[in-house]
């Protein structure tokens, strides 16, 4: 699914630095979430 600068982000569940999870639906309407996606340290992309 290819998401485009301004789409709302995709529903999706995650670990956090604690390893409690944190689904970004729950997020919505109580916190402003920044997501940033880079490609793997050291690679080409």
């Amino acid at each position: 699914m290819a998401v485009e600068v301004g789409d709302e982000a995709p529903d999706f569940t995650l670990a956090s630095a604690s390893g409690e999870e944190v689904r970004l639906g729950d997020l919505r309407g109580v916190l402003r979430a920044l997501l940033l996606f880079y490609p793997k340290d050291k690679t080409k992309g």
